[in-house]
């Protein structure tokens, strides 16, 4: 088989950054693959919104970034930028990218319009259950861009998912199998300090999510209800924030748990992880998740996650029953979470099959995966499946710009 074209210069595209204050673990998986890209001497840019006190340029973690746009007006100016930048003017000029990332969070940005560049379509998960919330209109023609026009506009594009059920969700919206690869998520280290942090006293659950109502907070709060009968001592920590907060915070009053939950909003990552790291269980009732990367970080602490069956993603991020539970509704999390907290042995075995499970995960080997789907778009070959670091050999790391 002759060597991969050499990667020397990809384009990111998504609608938000990890600074954004509503960016969440998608923002994060390409922003961390984009930052293993620029280690390893690729020219990597990533375009998308602006917000209230970011730069319009700057460069992280090795990334160039270029912001423009809000909310929907990012996706028209990502392609006048492209557009322009070919013809050598505005923000993208000198750009001269090998191939493509185009995230598709419920829409795409549909470069192909305007890039000669081969275009990979990322997609952390499809937003059926999503749309509805915004709006009868807005959501009615997203789900008509996500369920019918893109698969149709990029029928012969390569696909990136990051998990299996999401690469079937794919399917039932018509992408052709031979064109979905899979490659999960890394984790970060454990920053120092918090891995050995002892779980508080008492019984502590925690919930690390974006606040928006997809995420389905208010269950865990109504599990926190339930259990402060029977264990007066239940405490639940919130670690993120987002537009829905003020509502949670009103449900939390309304169910006269304030003094049970604490708020802690946007944090860094010591402070999340020592949050972590002091909990006993981690709650993740989302109505959908691509794959839950909080699953993962939680795993690091030896705490076990209790979510939804009908996420789609935990099924792929969580063993049911080996590193965590997977449930089917309200009832059944606070049922499960009382448990859990209840029975130390069973607890204590779940966290540790969890961080044994998670013991290997890291941004460099998501990263040779990634990079192995981006080479090969290049040359105009499809990968389908689950791509494996240890299946990829050195066609990967023979892909870097040398």
């Amino acid at each position: 088989m002759p060597p991969e074209p050499t990667v020397r210069d990809v384009l990111l595209l998504c609608w938000r950054d990890t600074g954004h204050p509503q960016g969440g673990g998608s923002e994060r998986y390409l922003e961390r693959v984009g930052a293993e890209l620029a280690a390893r001497g690729i020219r990597v840019t990533l375009r998308t919104a602006g917000y209230r006190g970011a730069a319009r340029e700057e460069v992280r973690d090795g990334v160039r970034i270029s912001r423009g746009g809000g909310r929907l007006t990012v996706y028209p100016r990502a392609l006048v930028a492209i557009a322009a930048g070919r013809l050598g003017i505005g923000p993208l000029r000198g750009i001269r990218p090998d191939v493509v990332i185009d995230t598709q969070n419920g829409i795409p940005f549909f470069a192909k319009v305007v890039s000669r560049a081969p275009v990979v379509v990322l997609v952390h998960h499809c937003h059926r259950a999503q749309w509805p919330v915004a709006g009868r209109l807005l959501g009615t023609v997203g789900w008509f861009v996500e369920s019918w026009l893109s698969p149709r506009v990029h029928r012969r594009h390569q696909y990136l998912t990051v998990s299996t059920p999401s690469a079937d969700d794919l399917l039932l919206l018509g992408v052709d199998r031979a064109r979905v690869a899979v490659v999960r998520a890394g984790a970060d280290d454990v920053p120092a300090g918090t891995r050995a942090h002892a779980p508080s006293e008492g019984h502590r659950l925690c919930v690390v999510s974006r606040l928006v109502p997809h995420k389905q907070i208010e269950d865990a709060l109504g599990a926190v209800a339930r259990l402060r009968h029977a264990i007066p001592d239940v405490h639940l920590d919130i670690v993120g924030d987002g537009w829905w907060a003020p509502n949670l915070r009103a449900v939390a009053t309304d169910l006269g748990i304030g003094d049970h939950v604490t708020f802690h909003g946007h944090v860094d990552e010591t402070t999340k992880h020592r949050v972590l790291a002091q909990a006993q269980v981690h709650l993740m009732p989302s109505r959908t998740e691509g794959w839950g990367l909080a699953v993962i970080e939680a795993a690091q602490h030896g705490v076990p996650t209790i979510g939804y069956r009908s996420s789609r993603g935990l099924t792929d991020s969580i063993v049911d029953g080996v590193t965590g539970l997977l449930v089917d509704g309200p009832d059944d999390l606070a049922y499960a979470a009382r448990d859990l907290l209840l029975d130390a042995d069973r607890r204590d075995a779940l966290g540790s099959a969890g961080r044994d499970r998670v013991a290997d995960y890291s941004w460099s080997a998501t990263t040779d995966a990634v990079l192995s789907v981006l080479a090969a778009a290049a040359s105009g070959r499809r990968i389908a499946g689950p791509v494996e670091r240890e299946k990829l050999g050195t066609s990967a790391r023979d892909s870097v710009a040398s």
